[in-house]
């Protein structure tokens, strides 16, 4: 048997467990061990202790906990409550502007917590009520929530490129400030899309009635305290990084702290609240670190295959294609199986197939990093089977159909597209910030 056909065997046989519901270490890690010691034999166990080790030996590895506990801290003790009600006085004189105060909550959120779920969480249960009862229209809200979540594996610290940078072997630093620029300016576009149909079409985002815009300066600004406390925890962390105070492990823990402080301060911090946080921070980590593991043993199994190489040879001589065409068709790939797996699944399937194969293609694997972000963004919310759909018929009311969250975001799902294109087309977009970094 050769060795390619022995590659899409394995590939295939993953995709057939994964497709059976089995969590995603376990199809991956089963598929690669089992290859390895087919294969190699015996000497073929020593891949998944070689794994584990490149795994424990990674410093930034560490501050995976850290943001998890971060978040799940400010999402326990309802700090982002009191940034909603911030929002809601100042953005609810305009038409649309609870739904664009919902963008900014949701790229607040994203700046202390990295996960999309936790946006989705918070979008769902605080936001979506709300503008419900204030007569927004509940297609173009539950879009709004569930484009708005997904800025939280883009916008620093992003969990999804802590694990790119794992599996790439890139600077996670120069990640996260690579999806700073492009992070800005997909919420930038929601915000534009929000504004321009609302004004087009006031009955979807009908403004306060004029009795609840009735607060005075006073009381507006005593609001605006509200956001003061996670613009601090924000600068405690991203601040100290960017001028070379603290490193990036150190920043995430000053984020980690100072969540907690926040807590302390605001007297929410209960046993109750520490021990859900404790017990949730735990089982994401050790999730993370499972699939990590499992994509670096698989990983190691292609790589003993020579896989990169045949599927290089296949697009660049045998196709005939571009590097940008092969690209093209790379990102395609993702959307396509956004469809029925999340983002992590995606990565350590694909990543060691596709990262050697873009660094050979001569692209900035930092970059692309980015764009694989934004295509999962983008995937995430793909009818049929997208992660965020789902995600998102299971937390909205009864009222909101799924035919309803299908509707909801095409609209968005275009206005991300724009922003992939940007990206693509303009690098420095991502590289800009990173590249300033260093040279500084």
């Amino acid at each position: 048997m050769s060795y390619e056909l022995i590659a899409i065997l394995m590939f295939s046989s993953m995709m057939l467990l994964l497709m059976t519901g089995q969590r995603v270490f376990g199809a991956i890690g089963f598929v690669a061990a089992a290859a390895a010691l087919a294969l190699w034999g015996t000497g073929g166990s020593e891949m998944a202790f070689s794994a584990a080790m490149k795994l424990m030996k990674w410093y930034p590895l560490l501050t995976l906990p850290l943001f998890i506990y971060m978040g799940y801290i400010l999402s326990e003790t309802r700090i982002a409550d009191d940034l909603y009600r911030m929002f809601h006085v100042w953005m609810g004189p305009v038409h649309g502007g609870l739904a664009v105060g919902t963008i900014f909550l949701m790229v607040v959120i994203s700046a202390m917590n990295g996960l999309s779920v936790a946006g989705m969480a918070i979008g769902a249960t605080i936001a979506l009520p709300e503008l419900l009862r204030r007569g927004y229209d509940k297609v173009m809200v539950t879009g709004v929530i569930q484009a708005g979540s997904s800025l939280g594996i883009l916008i620093p610290p992003s969990v999804v490129l802590v694990l790119y940078g794992m599996i790439a072997r890139q600077p996670v630093s120069d990640l996260w400030l690579a999806g700073v620029f492009p992070g800005l300016i997909m919420a930038g576009l929601f915000v534009v899309y929000i504004t321009v149909r609302c004004r087009l079409q006031p009955r979807l985002g009908p403004v306060l009635p004029r009795e609840e815009r009735q607060v005075s300066w006073r009381e507006k600004f005593r609001l605006l305290r509200a956001g003061v406390l996670p613009f601090l925890i924000f600068f405690s962390m991203t601040g100290l990084f960017l001028l070379g105070i603290t490193s990036l492990v150190e920043s995430s823990a000053v984020g980690a702290v100072a969540a907690t402080v926040a807590a302390l301060v605001k007297r929410r911090l209960t046993w109750q609240v520490l021990h859900v946080t404790v017990r949730q921070t735990l089982a994401v980590s050790c999730m993370f670190m499972w699939i990590i593991m499992a994509a670096l043993c698989f990983g190691a199994v292609f790589d003993g295959l020579g896989a990169v190489r045949a599927i290089e040879n296949l697009f660049i001589d045998r196709l005939a294609l571009t590097p940008w065409e092969i690209l093209i068709m790379m990102q395609l790939s993702y959307i396509l199986m956004g469809m029925f797996l999340d983002d992590t699944a995606m990565l350590v399937i694909v990543a060691p197939l596709y990262v050697p194969l873009v660094g050979e293609l001569g692209f900035d694997l930092v970059w692309y990093g980015v764009l694989y972000t934004i295509t999962c963004q983008i995937a995430y919310m793909t009818p049929p089977f997208g992660y965020n759909l789902f995600l998102m018929r299971a937390m909205a009311p009864p009222e909101i159909s799924l035919v309803d969250i299908y509707r909801s975001i095409l609209p968005f799902v275009l206005v991300m597209a724009t922003g992939l294109a940007l990206v693509m087309a303009f690098p420095e977009i991502a590289l800009w910030l990173p590249g300033r970094h260093q040279g500084g």
